[in-house]
């Protein structure tokens, strides 16, 4: 392969991974103030009501996720990536600005929850379509014995994502009253994100072209039957996932709702789930480039098996913020092992020609599907239940299914197969 993509530079790399940032922190920033919005858009209702539908709402962003991946994805491969990534991000700027100005039902009734709902369709049009493009850009910047490293930071800028969110939400709970947290704290918490979209748009545009660099084989106009076989374990990999990601997500949620934490003490698990999950996210790209990607995909996956049921025994018997920061702090990590090293395997898998569209598809059917229900089930199953422990036992399922689909894959580290053929 050419490696004219040797000579990005830190601030092009930057460019790309602080987008990926920006993107997931506005988008995660709804979840983890779903008890706040929910008395905004939701009010006059019980609790576990206004936090389900505020889920919903949630959750309805997912769906066109696969939508964003079939139209902005394939652009990618036929335009370039800069472009496809261009796009989805000034659209996420213009939803998210859309939604913090949404007015509250208080004010305009209920075309406050139905252009709540229209911003977050089109947040997840945007986002699904950032991940294909971002992703193939990534790898394809790589030194192939970097690949992996490259890759884990589409994961580790999501936990960063994640971490700057927790640590927004930290501040603004302590400063600010549970009533002014309601009424816009929440508000600043989105508009924060918003603020840096101009200067992002401005480091993309100053990106080099990826794609051609690839090599100069004409690119299949369709997947082959293996490369299908090769989707659906994906998907199969990515549900497990992102019902992983998800469910660490809601655990300031949780916190609040479940264990009955206040709002201030339950950022700190967020905090700690960004941090450890960003760190582990690039530790992971590290071990894949040297021993192979299915030793750390599988063994990321086994290490969260044997961790989650404790770690939440753990915190709904002791309900403390100790116990939360830690057991979050710990699951993010061997969250953060093995979700790379699942998407880099899937991308070394997929011809250039269709690998910014197959990898935003795969990614957006698996997360829309089971990502974007995750934490709306997790909520359900704990009031079905009663049971504190109901999200371990639903993230365990999930883990068991993608542990299957990793036994099934194909080893693709270069260290174990030779150079990447496009």
């Amino acid at each position: 392969m050419t490696r004219d993509s040797k000579t990005l530079t830190l601030p092009q790399l930057g460019a790309v991974v602080a987008g990926n940032a920006l993107e997931f922190y506005d988008f995660l920033t709804f979840s983890f103030f779903a008890v706040q919005i929910g008395a905004v858009f939701f009010p006059g209702r019980s609790p576990t009501a206004s936090l389900l539908l505020t889920l919903a709402t949630f959750g309805v962003g997912f769906l066109t996720r696969p939508l964003g991946g079939l139209v902005i994805g394939p652009l990618g491969d036929k335009w370039g990536r800069k472009p496809a990534m261009l796009f989805s991000f000034g659209l996420m700027g213009f939803s998210i600005v859309g939604l913090a100005l949404t007015p509250s039902f208080a004010s305009i009734g209920w075309a406050a929850p139905a252009l709540a709902v229209v911003f977050r369709l089109l947040q997840g049009f945007a986002l699904g379509g950032e991940v294909g493009p971002a992703t193939a850009f990534l790898m394809e910047a790589a030194p192939a014995h970097r690949r992996g490293l490259y890759v884990s930071l589409q994961h580790a800028t999501q936990q960063v994502a994640v971490l700057l969110a927790g640590i927004v939400g930290l501040v603004l709970a302590d400063l600010l009253t549970p009533e002014a947290l309601i009424q816009w704290g929440w508000r600043i918490a989105l508009l924060i994100g918003v603020a840096v979209v101009p200067f992002a748009l401005i480091l993309r545009r100053n990106l080099p072209e990826t794609l051609h660099v690839q090599s100069a084989v004409k690119a299949p106009s369709r997947l082959s039957r293996p490369q299908l076989w090769l989707g659906l374990l994906g998907i199969g990999m990515l549900a497990s996932n992102t019902i992983a990601t998800y469910t660490m997500n809601y655990m300031g949620t949780y916190a609040v709702h479940t264990l009955a934490i206040p709002p201030r003490l339950a950022f700190g698990a967020t905090v700690a789930t960004g941090l450890c999950g960003g760190i582990f996210c690039l530790v992971s790209g590290l071990l894949s480039d040297r021993h192979g990607r299915k030793p750390v995909m599988i063994g990321g996956t086994l290490l969260m098996l044997a961790l989650g049921l404790p770690c939440f025994t753990a915190m709904s018997v002791w309900r403390t913020p100790l116990t939360l920061i830690a057991g979050s702090g710990l699951m993010a990590s061997a969250l953060g092992l093995y979700g790379p090293a699942i998407l880099a395997s899937l991308s070394e898998r997929l011809p250039a020609g269709l690998r910014a569209g197959s990898i935003g598809i795969i990614y957006a059917v698996a997360i829309s599907t089971f990502g974007g229900t995750a934490q709306f089930v997790v909520t359900w199953l704990i009031a079905v239940t009663g049971s504190p422990l109901a999200p371990a036992w639903y993230m365990s399922g999930a883990l068991l299914l993608g542990l299957a689909g990793m036994i099934a894959m194909k080893e693709t580290a270069p260290i174990k197969t030779g150079p990447l053929k496009n």
